[in-house]
């Protein structure tokens, strides 16, 4: 069930937009002195007060700082900017224009912001939603399929007297082989769940790239013996900040995608480098590459069961892209995908650490 959007409330407290409207209206005042040193003539403060307005009605929510902003730029413009200095003057002419000025700017920035704000909120619970129904349009399908297989096998097993041990081997790795992308499927669950809860935060830690793409690799080669999967890492330690269990069930999930849909595939290239302040990972492989008319909606998830080529529903690979596209999002990242000459390749990119991005 999916929450309302926040609304956002109009004259709402907070020490950051506290601290931001301190900071623009400080600015304000000391570009104003060191213009009145430089030149006796007045004039000047007005329309930098204005500015300062303008700027805090943007960079603050609702519109409690954008008016004690016009308020407090009126009684520094009359008090301190404007002669007789250092004393309030309202006889001075333009005075109510002034303050009305400022206070038109302030609420209609502080109007335009509260609706931009509002739609972008409305706007990510839309992608959200639709993340959600394309999971459930998918879930639906891939689970009872699988399911169906493994109570097929072992229901043979037990009913049907007279098999031989060579096929009750064959029925029971049917069996296993489909738990094993029922688990796959669940740890998508799993972090899809996990990425759209708006209470969960990713927990980043700096990683060393080699320790997560070896773990991958080692465990796709135990589903894959016949894959030849070769690792390349930088010579110098790439420390990377992520969820080393969500990027490892990213590369996981690239990884089986190339053998699946690869369908020719026997070589993946793993491998990831420094490219300035950004840490690229690339499953490269050999298969029969990405056709074209999927190209654009890869990451989507709304490629249909029809439309996968292994023809039998369950290996749709829309979900589990669509899985590392919001991970890779989620860590303030990108990711392509591509065809080469021979095979495809897909390339997600994370930033550094500072510490990192220095050292480059």
């Amino acid at each position: 069930m999916s929450r309302a959007p926040s609304k956002v409330r109009p004259f709402s407290f907070s020490l950051r937009d506290l601290a931001v409207s301190a900071g623009i209206f400080l600015c304000a005042a000391i570009l104003c002195f060191l213009l009145r040193m430089a030149d006796s003539s007045e004039g000047f403060a007005a329309p930098v007060f204005v500015l300062a307005v303008l700027l805090i009605s943007r960079f603050t929510t609702g519109y409690l700082y954008g008016v004690l902003a016009s308020v407090l730029s009126v009684v520094a413009i009359n008090y301190i900017f404007t002669y007789p200095y250092w004393a309030f003057n309202f006889t001075l002419s333009g005075y109510p224009l002034t303050f009305l000025t400022l206070l038109g700017v302030s609420l209609l920035t502080c109007t335009m912001t509260t609706k931009i704000k509002e739609q972008e909120r409305m706007r990510a619970e839309s992608e959200k939603e639709k993340m959600r129904a394309n999971l459930l349009r998918s879930v639906s399908h891939d689970i009872r399929t699988p399911l169906t297989s493994i109570v097929g096998a072992t229901s043979a097993v037990l009913e049907t007297p007279g098999l031989s041990e060579e096929e009750k081997r064959a029925f029971l790795e049917d069996a296993r082989e489909e738990a094993q992308w029922l688990i796959r499927l669940v740890e998508n669950l799993l972090s899809i769940t996990r990425i759209g809860d708006d209470s969960t935060q990713i927990v980043k830690q700096e990683e060393a790239a080699e320790e997560i793409l070896g773990e991958a690799a080692r465990k796709f080669r135990k589903r894959f013996p016949r894959i030849r999967v070769a690792v390349s890492v930088p010579d110098e330690l790439l420390l990377v900040p992520m969820d080393a269990i969500l990027i490892e069930q990213v590369l996981g999930n690239l990884l089986e995608n190339a053998a699946i849909h690869g369908e020719t595939t026997t070589q993946i290239d793993l491998s990831v480098r420094r490219e300035g302040r950004e840490a690229v990972f690339s499953v490269r492989d050999n298969g029969r590459g990405i056709p074209a008319r999927e190209l654009p909606r890869l990451f989507d998830g709304t490629l249909g069961h029809s439309e996968t080529p292994s023809g039998d529903g369950k290996r749709n690979m829309g979900l589990g892209l669509s899985v590392c596209m919001a991970i890779v999002r989620a860590h303030g990242g990108a990711m392509q995908a591509r065809n080469l000459s021979g095979g495809a390749e897909f390339i997600f990119r994370l930033p550094l650490s500072e510490k990192e991005s220095v050292t480059s």
